[in-house]
């Protein structure tokens, strides 16, 4: 498996962001697809997930409202739209499958500041 993720960046509190992730090397479609993050000195945490064939979402704590996983199997493509940004949400984000596949990408780097 392989992901690579995209779409990060650096914005003001209440702002918004949308992630992507190209994932290859597996049957997308029949994997449970996940956004993790890991913030500096922290390990790294489940933010959300999205269930094959049913599409079924659920959320940390600390996203739920704010943040909105989804997929595209016909492309292979994970998305994070996430509103209301807060600095605690600053980390690094990775997709990978739920549960994880060895393999993690680069993620991409989100920095919510002043």
């Amino acid at each position: 498996a392989e992901f690579v993720e995209s779409g990060g960046g650096s914005v003001q509190p209440g702002g918004s962001l949308r992630l992507s992730c190209a994932a290859t090397g597996f049957p997308f479609e029949l994997r449970t697809m996940a956004w993790y993050r890991q913030a500096p000195g922290k390990q790294r945490e489940f933010v959300a997930g999205i269930i094959s064939g049913n599409f079924k979402t659920n959320y940390a704590d600390s996203v739920k409202g704010r943040f909105s996983i989804s997929r595209d199997d016909a492309k292979s493509m994970a998305y994070l739209q996430m509103d209301w940004l807060k600095p605690e949400d600053t980390a690094v984000y990775f997709c990978n499958t739920r549960p994880t596949s060895r393999a993690w990408g680069p993620g991409t780097q989100v920095t919510v500041s002043p």
